[in-house]
């Protein structure tokens, strides 16, 4: 049988030893809780490129402010008339094909016109198109202001120098502006070869 004292010396011990383990226990629950919330600082970093993101797309509106250009000209915005001052040689005849801005705003013109000899304003072409003339190419879009002129070279070679021509009296000159679909009429009288073989005109691009 114990004696009194064994027994409070084991009842000191197993106190000791409970108090020892409450605190081993203590120590890991703190050291959880400090890499728990550590670890939640790496979520929130993915969130800054999305905001830096929003400044290019609020910056990318700005080309849409820009100006539109003019419009084409077409035969409606036009009047032609033609120079036959510019004399000729060697059977050729040269001549300024003007066309005037008559509407009431800038149009663009670009390029070559589409050029035949025809009976009548709305009669078919006599003969074969105008060729293009490599040597007066296009110098770029020419904008043509509310009352303001272009011209371009016609070149017309006399149909008495093709012996084989089927002569027809054309009464004036079919004109399309470059890219229209619509055409104006110049009385002008000339005398046109029907066969689409013999090639009596050449234009050059429009000139400021």
């Amino acid at each position: 049988m114990s004696s009194p004292r064994h027994r409070t010396a084991v009842t000191a011990s197993i106190l000791v030893a409970g108090l020892a383990l409450a605190l081993a226990g203590c120590a890991p629950a703190s050291n959880t809780a400090t890499t728990t919330s550590t670890g939640t600082v790496p979520a929130e970093s993915p969130t800054t490129p999305a905001e830096t993101a929003t400044p290019a797309q609020s910056t990318g509106t700005g080309p849409a402010t820009g100006t539109a250009a003019a419009p084409l000209c077409t035969a409606a915005n036009l009047a032609g008339s033609v120079d036959d001052t510019g004399g000729g040689a060697a059977g050729h005849i040269y001549f300024k094909l003007i066309v005037k801005n008559t509407s009431g705003a800038s149009c663009l013109l670009n390029g070559y016109p589409g050029v035949s000899l025809v009976l009548t304003g709305m009669g078919g072409p006599l003969g074969a198109p105008a060729d293009r003339d490599a040597s007066l190419p296009s110098k770029g879009p020419i904008t043509l202001a509310p009352g303001n002129s272009a011209a371009a070279q016609l070149r017309y070679t006399q149909a008495g120098n093709y012996q084989d021509c089927t002569r027809v009296q054309a009464n004036g000159i079919r004109v399309y502006p470059p890219s229209a679909t619509d055409s104006l009429y110049i009385a002008h009288p000339l005398t046109a070869c029907s066969n689409t073989g013999i090639k009596l005109l050449t234009i050059g691009a429009f000139q400021p």
